[in-house]
């Protein structure tokens, strides 16, 4: 169980954390019933412990990497929810100034330093990032996050080669939520674990968290990280976890088979968190006030980003290329 390893603000900023990913997802999907989000959007309901743990385990210059589903990464950063609210409705006060939308979510102010729509594409951007902050001698560390299905394509492998190789600051960070998309990702690869039982390969420890638990993650997360700004190199981590929604805001999800995400369910990683709290002494009425500041924050965000004017038409070619133009196209 938990121990007194982790101090008490730590577990309290690893609760708030959780509880703001969830409230605000569960509002940007209300937003997308209103058609107030348009395109497509891919939640992290029921994996919130991921992102808290590693972000609260992080250094302010450290760098994140995550997939189109990092709404909840981007927030764990300390990204403001005006400008996540914002980008995915639209608007001015977007993180982007509604130009990126909720797949390409980024705020380096935060260390966030995109959400990548193409799946393994940024494992290998995330080295280069780490061999960077190597060659510089920053003490910087590169987190990045991949779902289970970016294991069986070779992105990951290369990338796991040459961080290995070079034993680059970089941490792989696979969050396992048993699909690929709609597709079981056990019926699809050869081993048990399909980050973890690779790690051999590259000479790396076979690491497998529960990802449902923030404690478990932030203890594995503030390790790997010690040992990647020490000069120890790369870790592959697996984290155990369920998406309790869709794969996407347009997938009922019926391929599950039935009692499963019900059972997962059981696991939510805020109610378990929650309770640990108030077993370790944590006062019930500390944490209701938690919460309602949060829910408070989530409303203040969400009339901010309604009020919000959508960008112009003159800034669709900025921010296109290095120059923040286009006129050196031609």
């Amino acid at each position: 169980m938990a121990s007194d390893d982790i101090d008490r603000s730590t577990r309290l900023a690893l609760y708030r954390s959780q509880i703001e990913i969830r409230l605000l997802e569960k509002r940007a999907y209300e937003l997308f019933l209103q058609n107030l989000i348009k395109g497509t959007s891919h939640l992290s309901l029921g994996q919130e412990a991921v992102a808290a743990g590693f972000a609260v385990a992080m250094r302010p210059d450290d760098y994140t990497y995550c997939t189109y589903r990092g709404h909840s990464h981007t927030l764990a950063r300390g990204a403001p929810m005006l400008g996540v609210l914002g980008e995915l409705m639209g608007r001015r006060c977007g993180l982007m100034g509604g130009k990126g939308g909720s797949m390409h979510l980024t705020s380096v102010a935060h260390g966030v330093m995109g959400s990548y729509a193409i799946v393994g594409a940024h494992l290998p951007v995330a080295a280069g990032a780490a061999w960077s902050a190597q060659l510089r001698g920053s003490g910087q560390v590169s987190l990045c996050f991949f779902g289970d299905g970016t294991c069986n394509i070779g992105a990951f492998h290369e990338a796991l080669n040459f961080a290995a190789v070079w034993k680059l600051p970089v941490i792989f960070v696979c969050e396992n939520n048993q699909y690929m998309e709609y597709t079981p990702i056990r019926s699809v690869t050869a081993v048990e674990h399909p980050a973890a039982d690779r790690a051999a390969a590259y000479g790396l420890e076979r690491i497998v968290v529960d990802g449902n638990d923030a404690d478990a993650v932030y203890r594995k997360a503030r390790e790997s990280i010690d040992k990647a700004r020490g000069g120890g190199g790369p870790s592959l981590i697996e984290a155990m976890t369920y998406r309790t929604s869709g794969h996407s805001r347009a997938d009922p999800a019926k391929y599950r088979p039935p009692g499963e995400l019900e059972e997962w369910t059981k696991r939510d990683p805020i109610a378990l968190y929650r309770a640990r709290l108030l077993e370790l002494g944590f006062e019930e009425s500390e944490l209701r006030a938690m919460d309602s500041a949060v829910q408070r924050a989530v409303d203040e965000a969400t009339e901010g980003a309604k009020a919000s004017p959508t960008p112009p038409l003159e800034v669709i070619d900025k921010d296109v290329w290095a120059d923040g133009g286009s006129s050196w196209r031609n």
